[in-house]
């Protein structure tokens, strides 16, 4: 189908002219990036096969010590599908939820019944109907605020819809994880080809600090969904799902035949179907990135699910307006960010924000502490089936389906 990046980030200078279009009208044109962004000049990778299915989430730090925190960063960078981020060092991470998209219409104020008849056919009855009394002013701002988060959700519902939808997605990769006064960079790709039953996918990174390197893999062939993680000096993890039962189980729970699988399998559809099921978005405003229109969409925790996660903090977390970033454990995000294209609604950006430092912390500002950026996309364009092959050695091999199965529950719509 041609050829397309909208990535904003990443796009020419005529690309950018009156002249761009969604790709699903303009399927030939391909914007690159000019000039470095957010991770500056990053090296080139070597990419590992490497990956992961989720695990068991709760206190890694408890577990793991000081000196195993930047591998559980990203160990729980990739916990999300491909990485929810290094948002857990010291906790866990994400799954339900249900937010209306829509809050119902307020009825309008019924007019006064007329008190009598009219004089004579040719003189009405003169009463006045009384005006609507206005809104208190708490109650305007709560009701736009509510349109907001319902416009906001439905933006993250449909580029999730979307990148289901597309015929094929190729895009590189960067990764940024702050871990205390660490920093995690990578770099990888991502592809996925074919539509429902006939999607498959592969993502794939490798992250390094100074002194480690951690390398993952997802990859779907449509028989197994593998994932493979070698995470520092920590030996290699290879873990598998029969995609054939999950989807049976899918339709038990979800008797739909065009029903998206990928996003309850693994790669970059998941990581944004788990954001959205742990995050409940409040706000959206229009923005630009060099340029090319965007949604920017935020969201915190949804209190029911922090609460589930983490019982210690249950009390804050449910307490009017939620907990506050400073109450989260050191490096678990307390909201997220998206940038989604207007055009495609593609998610070009997610970001991950926290208070970081040790515990106890003043509060702040949140700022970015894990970053997913996706740039050089192209949609629509045919890609190599050699990348979804993938034939590991099955020595140490785990075979999650049943635990997967047993837990399988519909994201929320």
């Amino acid at each position: 189908m041609g050829r397309l990046n909208p990535d904003p980030l990443h796009s020419r200078r005529d690309a950018r002219t009156s002249l761009f279009k969604p790709w699903i009208l303009e399927p030939h044109i391909v914007l690159r990036r000019l000039a470095a962004c957010f991770f500056g000049k990053i090296l080139k990778v070597d990419l590992i096969v490497t990956l992961r299915s989720p695990s068991r989430l709760p206190a890694l730090r408890c577990l793991l010590g000081a000196a195993g925190r930047v591998g559980a960063a990203v160990h729980l960078a990739v916990h999300l599908g491909i990485g929810l981020t290094v948002l857990a060092v010291t906790a866990a991470l994400f799954s339900t939820g249900g937010l209306a998209w829509a809050q119902p219409p307020v009825p309008p104020p019924e007019a006064p019944a007329p008190t009598g008849l009219a004089e004579s056919v040719y003189r009405k009855n003169a009463a006045a109907v009384a005006a609507p009394a206005p809104l208190a002013a708490d109650q305007a701002a709560q009701a736009a605020q509510a349109a907001q988060a319902a416009q906001a959700e439905r933006i993250v519902a449909a580029a999730l819809a979307a990148m289901g939808r597309a015929e094929s997605i190729s895009a590189r990769v960067r990764q940024r994880v702050r871990v205390d006064d660490r920093v995690v960079v990578g770099a990888g790709r991502y592809v996925q080809s074919g539509l429902g039953e006939d999607q498959r996918y592969r993502y794939e990174s490798s992250m390094q600090s100074d002194t480690e390197t951690f390398d993952l893999l997802e990859v779907s062939d449509g028989l197994f969904a593998w994932s493979y993680r070698r995470l520092g000096p920590q030996p290699p993890q290879l873990e598998r799902l029969d995609v054939r039962r999950i989807r049976e189980r899918l339709f038990q729970l979800k008797p739909a035949a065009d029903a998206a699988i990928s996003p309850y399998l693994g790669g970059v559809q998941r990581t944004l179907a788990l954001t959205r099921d742990w995050f409940r978005f409040t706000t959206v405003e229009a923005a630009t990135i060099d340029e090319l229109p965007i949604w920017k969409v935020e969201g915190r925790w949804c209190g029911e699910c922090l609460a589930a996660l983490l019982p210690s903090h249950k009390e804050a977390a449910m307490k009017p307006g939620g907990i506050t970033a400073a109450e989260l454990p050191d490096g678990m995000a307390w909201s997220v960010r998206l940038s989604i294209g207007k055009r495609d609604l593609f998610p070009f950006r997610i970001e991950w924000l926290a208070i970081p430092g040790r515990r106890p912390v003043a509060n702040g500002e949140p700022e970015p502490v894990a970053v997913l950026e996706l740039y050089d996309v192209r949609l629509g364009e045919p890609v190599d089936a050699a990348a979804f092959v993938y034939k590991p050695a099955m020595e140490g091999l785990i075979d999650n389906t049943e635990a997967r199965v047993k837990y399988l529950a519909p994201m929320r719509p």
